[in-house]
This record gives C-alpha cells, sequence and structure tokens, in this order.
C-alpha cells in the first residue's frame, strides 16, 4: 500500500510539472479571418510539410461541403511563433483546402502545390456545387461560407520548446507523418539547423552515406549529421532515448552555427569514410547505410582526425565485417555503454 501511495504522489508530481509547462489559447474563427492570416503569412507552413499537401480535389470538395452544412470540422493546431505569428502544427490540408477553394491570389495557389483554383466534385449531399468555384457562387453563398466558424487551438509562447515537440508529434495527423528530424526542422530553426541543410546535400556526405531517395528528402539526411555533432559533443550524457538526445542536442545549438573546425572536421571525416567506401557505406546485403553503423564510423573517424592518429583505409574498410563492431552496432544498442563501446572501437582500430 505504501508503494502504491509513493508512486500516486510521483504521478501527480509528474502531472503538475508537465502540466505547468503547457499553455494554450483557444478561438472561434471565421474561414475568412482563417484565409486573411494565411494570405498575409501571419499563419506560417514550414517547408517540411509541403509533402502534406496530398488530398485530392474530392477530398477537399467534402471538407468544403462539412462547412457549408455546419457539420464540426476537427479544431485546427497551431503554435505562436517569437515573431507572434501562428506555426501550423495539425490542420494543414484543412487549411490549404480553405485557401485552394477562395483564394484569387495567383501566388498562394502556387504555395500549395495547386495550378488554379478548387472546382468543387463529387459531393453527394449538395450535388449542385459539383463543377462551381468560389467565384460562381452568390454573394450570399459565399458570405455563409466565409462566416462559419473554426476551432484554433494555439500553443501559446509560454511553452517549452521540449512541449512543441511533443505537439508536433502527437497531433501529427496527416495524410504524409512528419518524421522527427522534420518536426526539429519545424521548431529550432536558427542557424545550426540552415547548416545541417547545407550538410545534408555537400558532396562529402553524399559519397560517404548512402540513403534511400525518399530519405534524402524527409529529414533523414539532417539527423544523420545531427547524430555526427551530437555524438561527437555530448556521448557521455546520452541515455536510451535517441529522439530526446538529439532534441536536446539540437535544442541548445538551434541559436549557434557550427564552427569552421567542426566544419572541417565532419567534411575529412566524410572523405575519408568515402575512400574506404566509395559507393557509401553499408554492410552485407544492405543497399543502404545503417545509421548506427555510421555514427560509429563518422564519430570514430572524427575522434582518430582530432587525435592525429595515421588512418588505415583499408582497416576502416575491414570494420564493416569485424565480428566485434557487429555485437556493438546490432540488437539492442541504444544504451550509452554500447555508443560509447562502438565508437571507441574505431577509434582505437583504425590506425
Amino acid at each position: 500500500m505504501a508503494t502504491n501511495t509513493a508512486k500516486l504522489t510521483k504521478l501527480q508530481s509528474q502531472l503538475d510539472s508537465e502540466r505547468r509547462m503547457v499553455s494554450f489559447d483557444s478561438y472561434d474563427m471565421t474561414v475568412r479571418q482563417l484565409l486573411e492570416m494565411f494570405e498575409e503569412q501571419a499563419i506560417f507552413v514550414p517547408p517540411e510539410y509541403q509533402r502534406q499537401f496530398v488530398w485530392d480535389e474530392t477530398r477537399e470538395s467534402q471538407l468544403v461541403e462539412s462547412i457549408f452544412l455546419g457539420i464540426p470540422v476537427p479544431s485546427l493546431f497551431m503554435a505562436t511563433n517569437n515573431d507572434s505569428t501562428w506555426e501550423i502544427v495539425d490542420g494543414v490540408q484543412r487549411l490549404s483546402t480553405i485557401a485552394h477553394f477562395m483564394s484569387e491570389k495567383d501566388n498562394l495557389i502556387k504555395k500549395i502545390g495547386r495550378e488554379a483554383p478548387l472546382v468543387i466534385s463529387g459531393l453527394e449531399k449538395l450535388s449542385e456545387l459539383d463543377g462551381l468555384s468560389f467565384p460562381n457562387l452568390p454573394k450570399s453563398l459565399q458570405l455563409l461560407f466565409q462566416t462559419r466558424p473554426v476551432r484554433v487551438t494555439v500553443l501559446n509562447d509560454k511553452s517549452d520548446l521540449s512541449v512543441r515537440f511533443d505537439l508536433f508529434e502527437r497531433l501529427n495527423t496527416g495524410g504524409v507523418s512528419l518524421t522527427n528530424q522534420e518536426i526539429r526542422n519545424c521548431i529550432f530553426r536558427g542557424g545550426f539547423n540552415d547548416e545541417l541543410k547545407k550538410l545534408s546535400i555537400s558532396k562529402e556526405f553524399l559519397r560517404a552515406v548512402r540513403l534511400k531517395e525518399s530519405d534524402k528528402k524527409n529529414g533523414t539526411s539532417e539527423e544523420y549529421i545531427l547524430r555526427f555533432f551530437a555524438y561527437l559533443d555530448n556521448r557521455d550524457s546520452f541515455d536510451h532515448s535517441v529522439k530526446g538526445f538529439l532534441n536536446e542536442y539540437m535544442k541548445a545549438q538551434s541559436s549557434k552555427i557550427i564552427s569552421p573546425a567542426k566544419m572541417r572536421l565532419f567534411k575529412d571525416s566524410m572523405n575519408i569514410l568515402a575512400k574506404a567506401f566509395p559507393g557509401g557505406i553499408t554492410r552485407g546485403q544492405a543497399s543502404t547505410t545503417s545509421a548506427v553503423l555510421y555514427e560509429a564510423l563518422a564519430v570514430g573517424v572524427a575522434l582518430a582526425i582530432k587525435e592525429k592518429k595515421s588512418i588505415k583505409i583499408n582497416k576502416i574498410r575491414a570494420l564493416v565485417v569485424d565480428k566485434q563492431l557487429r555485437t556493438y552496432t546490432t540488437g539492442a544498442t541504444n544504451s550509452r555503454k554500447m555508443l560509447i563501446s562502438r565508437i571507441d572501437y574505431v577509434r582505437n582500430n583504425i590506425e
């Protein structure tokens, strides 16, 4: 009984602590107000969300029909930026549908990946709307649509960035879910993030690492580079959760830039790995570069460079089939001991 009491006390403490970090505002806004904010760039859609514009015109038409009929539309979720603009977290396709249907601005239509305003199609209840676009409607119906309310919930600027990551992750319900790194790119914008993106398309990285085409566009490249710097600097504080560890490192670095010395170290490490693996780092029958193998080789080589060791390309190449390194890079590898062991094993076995 005492154990249960202690556990419940800790649970209450966790609830109190975590709830204090979350602060929301809620608004009932008209469709027209939402469109105006979007057109005026007071609502920001991160570039990572461009993959979310996937609804076809029938699905968009169904949303328009729901708004006309007064059927409750799920809330839009936003997060407040430092400049007081709102960044969309959940509801990108609902917002883009409103813009596609109502906006007469060509630049906004193109921004949401469309060539022309929405022409309604495929409706069951309001079939007479089929074939019509917003300008074709009488003013009374235009006004009816424009004044329909939509609930908007906004994470305000009192909330911690870690809460913001949780919000993006939990509410990321679009047709194409964002990866953890795409969410980081949305939240931890700044000089560090910009440089991760530049390094992700650098010739040195692209020669050393082989990824699927889809992974080159969904933040995986940037996460590989983030892993390099995070493990290079803070591997001794790693504790099981790769996601949490990378979040904390990127949060701490977000307003900084990568020093020229670290930039050179990264590129030198990638050049050495590219010499060892001209087609990109792979093991066995794998056609792409394993994240765990990559971080062991990349950080291990970087540490050897810093220590001015005489690195042998043939020894690096031999490590991918080394039994001990395989033990450190397969199975349950997300512990501090395993992380440090695989990095140190590479560092100590390439002279």
